[in-house]
């Protein structure tokens, strides 16, 4: 833009100084012309009133003549101050005021005194080698109405109208200096008015090329580059809006894709990986910039996976699959591809969404093994009891001593199935946290003093010693009732599960967590037969058992440790196990002091 202006500056300079100087030359000429015609115009008067005063009837008279006119021409010189000339219509000089008309050459070949033979008058410019100078040359006929005639002619010096031209010229060019000057700087200020809008839009332009839409035009003239700021103004804030709400919109979209829970991976016409989210990262294993750009061919997974891709890309239909992938981890993932279409109907590509369906088969078979293993439970106490009233139906009932052993074992049954019933209805309620907590504080050493009181009948009975090492003055925040069902299931599960002569111990401590949040830190370990290293990931699920024979011996039904671990849940506390077997387990359970 700078280059502009220096060339629009210099354009206007040369157009402005061939103007002057175009201007200055004719007013050179016409200024000279003007003073010779005034000039002219004037000797031709005086040659008039000369004429008018002469004796041309002595030109015929070689002496007396050439002394008459050469007295003449003195006379008239020193009177008009101009140099006079008397030519015979011969062309012979008769008398001149300058020269001696004897050394002067024939001037019927004169152009002067040509024209003034055949019009009348005429006139010439040259430079005379006499005086060294320009001379103005203007000759008349004596006698006009015949010709040729006898020549009166005039001559005077054009040094004065060449000195009056050369001030001039000096005038013209110091002017035209000064103008050019003068012109210069107005040009100048005339370009810069015209690049400098256009600079700040070319400027503008650039910045909204580099994506700055902030950018805006301050150009207040109301001409036609005017209009063009205010255009650009109005462009530059339309893209403004436009990218603004494009960024809102991309930035929604990444947010809900790095947001969504399932995996997403985008693939166009050519094969190549252009999106991928978060989720698809931690399923496959992979970063982003890692895939993005690559060929779906040159992910190291499954090779089913590739083959998936590749099928749905070459029918162009929505495929669905589950293949169990085993990096980073063993999971089964569910997977829809379904073809991407430009807005002019062309193949744009393909979408692959992954869903980790690993919980939910985990889950549905859990549910499976539930419904197996509650009918299972319900099915043999409802079997005893139909098998032993059967027998009595069948005449036993006469034997009082098979009734009454019979009878026992019907309610003993029944009282299975009733325990049984209560705690898939307490597991139910629990697990859909349909059990509000009735928040109090506990006196933690008294309470577990009175549940120990609680299980001492059932503990002496198998001849098993309940120690307590408790703390005074430790109080937790918690529902009484529920901690209570806590605790004695695991005192009756540590007592179920120690031989005879063992011991279950009960401790309970304050402790902080890592987190920085205080806790009641209570132990019930006992010293009975363990729980194998490959059994303990599944403690916790109902209905499991790591002795069967002897959880049905005990009466249990399999679902109190499950019962318990959402009871401790509900209290946003945890529990962990620790056992070896034939040495004994520990349950540690950790509760907040004050529920957040």
């Amino acid at each position: 833009m700078k280059r502009f202006r220096v060339r629009l500056t210099w354009i206007m300079i040369v157009m402005i100084g061939l103007s002057v100087t175009a201007a200055g030359l004719m007013m050179g000429k016409t200024y000279k012309d003007n003073h010779i015609a005034a000039l002219e115009e004037s000797m031709l008067r005086e040659m008039m009133v000369i004429n008018a005063h002469l004796d041309w009837s002595l030109a015929d008279k070689p002496v007396e003549g050439q002394a008459y006119f050469s007295e003449r021409a003195n006379e008239l010189k020193e009177l008009t101050g101009a140099r006079v000339t008397f030519i015979r219509k011969d062309g012979k000089v008769l008398g001149d005021s300058d020269s001696d008309p004897n050394g002067m050459d024939n001037h019927s070949g004169r152009k002067e005194v040509l024209e003034a033979e055949a019009e009348g008058s005429g006139r010439a410019i040259r430079h005379s080698e006499t005086v060294g100078q320009n001379m103005l040359y203007v000759a008349v006929a004596a006698d006009p109405g015949r010709l040729p005639s006898d020549l009166i002619r005039l001559s005077y010096s054009l040094e004065s109208v060449e000195i009056s031209v050369n001030k001039l010229w000096t005038v013209l060019i110091g002017g035209l200096i000064l103008l050019f000057l003068l012109s210069a700087a107005v040009s100048y200020r005339v370009a810069l008015g015209l690049t400098r809008p256009l600079e700040q839009i070319t400027g503008a332009a650039r910045r909204i090329k580099a994506m700055d839409y902030s950018v805006r035009v301050d150009i207040r003239s109301k001409d036609e580059i005017g209009e063009l700021g205010t255009a650009i103004n109005a462009m530059a804030e339309g893209l403004q809006v436009q990218m603004n709400r494009i960024q809102e919109n991309e930035t929604q979209l990444y947010s809900v894709l790095d947001n969504m829970t399932s995996g997403i991976v985008m693939i166009n016409a050519g094969g190549r990986m252009v999106l991928f989210n978060r989720r698809a990262e931690e399923v496959l294993g992979f970063e982003h910039r890692e895939m993005v750009g690559k060929h779906y061919s040159e992910v190291k997974q499954q090779y089913e996976l590739s083959q998936f891709i590749q099928q749905g890309i070459d029918n162009q239909e929505p495929m669905h699959d589950e293949i169990t992938f085993y990096f980073p981890e063993e999971r089964l993932l569910e997977l829809n591809l379904v073809p991407v279409y430009a807005s002019d109907d062309r193949y744009g590509g393909a979408l692959l969404v992954l869903h980790d369906v690993s919980a939910i088969r985990r889950l549905e078979r859990m549910r499976s093994e539930f419904v197996a293993n509650v009918s299972h439970e319900l099915k043999t106490p409802v079997t005893a009891i139909k098998g032993f009233a059967e027998t009595l139906l069948g005449g036993a009932v006469h034997d009082p001593v098979m009734s009454q052993q019979f009878m026992q074992i019907i309610y003993d049954e029944s009282e299975r199935l009733n325990r049984l019933i209560g705690d898939i209805l307490e597991l139910s309620k629990v697990e859909s946290r349909r059990v509000p907590l009735q928040l109090s504080p506990v006196d933690l050493t008294a309470f577990l003093r009175r549940s120990i009181e609680v299980m001492e009948p059932e503990a002496a009975k198998k001849g098993i010693a309940l120690e307590a090492v408790i703390a005074d003055g430790i109080f937790l925040e918690a529902d009484e009732d529920r901690l209570r069902q806590i605790v004695i299931n695991l005192l009756q599960n540590g007592i179920n599960y120690t031989p005879e002569g063992g011991q279950v111990a009960v401790s309970a401590s304050l402790a902080v967590r890592e987190d920085g949040l205080e806790t009641v830190r209570i132990r019930i370990s006992d010293t009975g037969i363990g729980i194998p290293k490959k059994d303990l990931p599944r403690i916790f699920e109902r209905f499991y058992r790591v002795d069967k024979a002897r959880s049905r011996v005990s009466g249990g039904t399999g679902l109190g440790l499950s019962i318990v671990k959402h009871l401790v849940e509900l209290h946003k506390g945890t529990i962990t196990v620790d056992s070896t077997v034939g040495v004994g387990t520990s349950f540690i359970l950790e509760l907040p002091v004050i529920q957040p």
